[in-house]
């Protein structure tokens, strides 16, 4: 099969062909139908993400059908189509898992990190970690759903019942969730980099009540907001807008490092937390909840080959939504 494989930190994917790979137990066999480009993939590429296994195929937002099935799967079936995120195993006997926190596992592993993804014509999936998609959305439509989505919705889950949300960071993630949030009545608030104007007006139609710079403060005191911008410098600026009480959701894997700040942006009981991973109830839930809405995904489809391409794009902000690569 054909793949973009990356051999070394920070140096171009190649094209390769690579044998096809054969799911072993509890495992499937995917045939890739689209693949999202994602910021986390910048990340492990970049070496900021720093154990991935090497040569690696990159890739966690992956829509597909089930080719084979390994011994001992039994909830799906070949034909099937379905989506892979981010969290790919998990041991499912530590107390984190025992307890319902899968996310914060001891012995994670992650697609296309430790396991090979989907920036191929084909992947192999522990089938605990795979979804049935809903009908409604075609294959490039999906991918964005499977990390994008996932997070942003676990991150709004984390805001609480917060009215007035801001986002910091309008990408992909943000996209989906102003939509969501919209949906359950709330106002979104939306901050790109100072003069980015496509982003903001990107926000603006998908119904935020305000849009302006990160280093702006909003016309009114949010009630939460969520920081995926990987810019540690937002964290302070994110307090500075959030009200008593309120809560400041870091909803990126990597950060650059936090700037020292005053106790009294952080005193009056304002929160700033982390999100880890996901949950399969999240997924659950949201893949109940994204044809409810409508969530509709704004994508721009690429062909395998030209990863190197979305990569770029994505790092120099270029991308309306999210790049989707087509085998």
């Amino acid at each position: 099969m054909q793949a973009m494989v990356m051999e070394r930190r920070g140096e171009p994917l190649r094209l390769a062909e690579i044998p096809v790979p054969e799911p072993g137990p509890n495992q499937i066999l995917i045939k890739v139908a689209a693949c999202g480009v994602c910021r986390t993939d910048l990340h492990v590429f970049d070496g900021e993400l720093t154990e991935p296994k090497l040569p690696l195929v990159l890739g966690h937002e992956i829509v597909g059908r089930i080719e084979a099935l390994g011994p001992g799967v039994e909830v799906l079936a070949a034909g099937e189509r379905v989506g892979v995120p981010w969290l790919g195993y998990t041991d499912g006997t530590c107390s984190y898992c025992l307890s319902g926190r899968e996310n914060l596992c001891d012995h994670p592993r992650f697609t296309g990190y430790q396991i090979d993804g989907g920036y191929a014509d084909y992947t192999v999936a522990d089938a605990r970690y795979a979804f049935k998609l809903p009908e409604s959305y075609s294959d490039a439509e999906a991918a964005p759903l499977f990390c994008a989505g996932l997070i942003g919705y676990r991150s709004l889950k984390m805001a609480g019942d917060a009215r007035r949300l801001g986002i910091y960071g309008f990408g992909a993630a943000a996209h989906i969730l102003a939509q969501v949030a919209r949906h359950q009545g709330r106002e979104i608030y939306a901050f790109a980099r100072r003069g980015d104007t496509k982003a903001q007006d990107f926000a603006r139609a998908l119904g935020a009540v305000w849009a302006g710079g990160s280093d702006e403060e909003p016309p009114d005191k949010l009630d939460a907001a969520i920081i995926f911008a990987p810019v540690g410098a937002l964290i302070p600026a994110a307090l500075r807008a959030v009200r008593k009480g309120g809560v400041v959701v870091c909803g990126g894997i990597h950060m650059s490092e936090i700037p020292s700040f005053p106790y009294e942006i952080l005193w009056e009981e304002r929160v700033v937390r982390s999100v880890a991973n996901l949950t399969r109830e999240d997924a659950r839930e949201f893949l109940a909840l994204a044809p409810q809405v409508p969530v509709k995904t704004t994508v721009r489809p690429m062909p395998l080959a030209e990863a190197n391409a979305a990569l770029t794009a994505l790092r120099e902000g270029e991308l309306t939504g999210a790049a989707v690569l087509i085998p």
